[in-house]
């Protein structure tokens, strides 16, 4: 996560217009507060920390904020609003967070997004070894073999895919659940066995189920979930 500023100390010089020296004689005497606790030089300052001086807050902490968002298709899994049909623009939220990876434009379904840099980090750091789990429709019936075949793995861009837990919806739709997250994953692996993908849903990542948003909509996630994926991601893999 990057740090509001270097240092304390960097940090109050800015903040209140001292010299280096008369910064230090505070943070020294004791009247630099880090989250209600004596304050050091050199730490580094995070966006979630309330720094006092003399009982006066002069970085109030940032909330932390946790969003499940169902994606429509034909919107960008991007926050650069000058990219046509971006996620920012779609997602008219009044904080800054970002999407914990992408779904590609024709698909659709769950999304996570946080200003949570650490978690961010962690869940991106450890994306191959996460579940996520898609309901997928093709463009005509499914075999034994191409289930089997999902199942097993399937050559794409030079490498097999890892294994994947399958089952049979109905004629043309399967579900699947990943542990890693190649670019256009399921589309390429159902080109390779002949199918084009009509429809495609993400309905989970990790312990966050899609649920009953509709597209477009979103919602917090509750202190359980958070703390369940913050747990998970922190003892994954990778």
């Amino acid at each position: 996560m990057k740090a509001l500023r270097s240092s304390l100390k960097f940090f109050v010089v800015q903040k209140l217009n001292l010299s280096n020296k008369t910064a230090i004689h505070y943070i020294l005497s004791g009247r630099v507060l880090v989250n209600g606790k004596k304050g050091t030089i050199t730490q580094v300052l995070l966006p979630e920390d309330e720094v006092q001086v003399d009982e006066l807050v002069i970085n109030e902490p940032k909330k932390k904020v946790y969003l499940a968002y169902h994606k429509p298709p034909g919107i960008e899994s991007t926050m650069n609003g000058e990219i046509e049909s971006n996620l920012l623009e779609a997602l008219n939220f009044n904080q800054t967070v970002f999407p914990v990876g992408r779904l590609d434009k024709a698909s659709e379904g769950l999304m996570l997004l946080t200003n949570d840099g650490e978690t961010l980090y962690k869940i991106l750091h450890a994306e191959r070894h996460q579940e996520k789990e898609y309901v997928v429709t093709v463009d005509h019936p499914l075999t034994q073999q191409a289930i089997d075949n999902l199942a097993a793995g399937v050559m794409i861009m030079g490498q097999k895919t890892r294994t994947a837990a399958v089952r049979w919806v109905d004629d043309t739709t399967f579900n699947i659940i990943l542990t890693q997250g190649l670019n256009r994953q399921i589309r390429r692996m159902c080109y390779k066995l002949g199918y084009q993908v009509k429809k495609l849903v993400r309905i989970r990542i990790v312990n966050i189920e899609l649920g009953n948003l509709s597209p477009g909509e979103w919602r917090y996630l509750s202190p359980s979930e958070i703390n369940d994926l913050i747990e998970r991601v922190s003892d994954c893999p990778g």
